[in-house]
């Protein structure tokens, strides 16, 4: 079971308290408790593994200061996330998430229609 909000309420607190960070930095693992966390989001948090985070939803928002945390430079944190998709799968939840849609071409032909540039159908 994923617990999203708790991933990213405990990343929103550690980007915004210098004493949660403080914290974070002695001992990463006792930072968590209080935090609903599986394993998998627990050592996502304690790596800290961006890809895994990204695929399981973190906002990208939250996700790259706690990246700039860990001192990840951009260039790195972009291709942090895009490996996390290729080793976990698609984003599982959140805004992030892989709705399917595959734009409008083929969305227009599993409707049955067709157009062209002129917009006839």
């Amino acid at each position: 079971m994923v617990s999203l909000y708790y991933v990213q309420k405990f990343l929103f607190e550690l980007n915004r308290d210098a004493e949660f960070q403080s914290r974070y930095t002695a001992d990463r693992h006792s930072t968590l408790s209080g935090f609903d966390l599986s394993e998998e989001e627990q050592r996502a948090l304690v790596e800290p593994d961006i890809g895994l985070l990204f695929h399981l939803g973190v906002n990208g928002q939250i996700l790259m200061h706690f990246a700039a945390f860990h001192s990840i430079e951009w260039q790195d944190y972009l291709q942090q996330m895009r490996d996390g998709i290729e080793a976990h799968g698609p984003v599982r939840e959140g805004v992030y998430a892989v709705t399917g849609y595959e734009g409008v071409e083929a969305h227009t032909t599993r409707l049955g229609q067709t157009s062209n540039a002129t917009g006839e159908r």
